[in-house]
């Protein structure tokens, strides 16, 4: 399993922190659901619009058809107005996945 990490910031003046959550899981969500090889996501956020998304894949390949395809660009650009600076990206091997049994509210 490998795990793709996004860091970003929020203008939390231009867009809440809530409604960002909600644009990610209205408009993003759904198509990372159909890309091959997804098996999840974390969204971690602060009040002042500190974001990390934790993407997981099977493997290298299911990470990297996303960026490869575009699908990753067009994601952000669902942010590119309220954003303080480019996302930063990185990719890491998961060596211990220990999930929650249910789903976080």
């Amino acid at each position: 399993m490998v795990a793709r990490v996004t860091l970003a910031e929020i203008d939390a003046v231009r867009m809440s922190v809530p409604r960002a959550v909600k644009v990610f899981e209205d408009e993003v969500l759904p198509g990372l659901r159909e890309q091959e090889g997804y098996e999840g996501c974390y969204v971690l956020t602060t009040p002042e619009g500190k974001a990390l998304v934790v993407t997981l894949w099977a493997d290298d390949a299911s990470a990297e058809a996303g960026i490869e395809s575009g699908a990753y660009r067009a994601r952000v650009e669902k942010f590119v107005t309220v954003m303080r600076a480019p996302p930063g990206r990185e990719t890491y091997a998961v060596a211990i996945a220990d999930a929650p049994a249910a789903a976080l509210g």
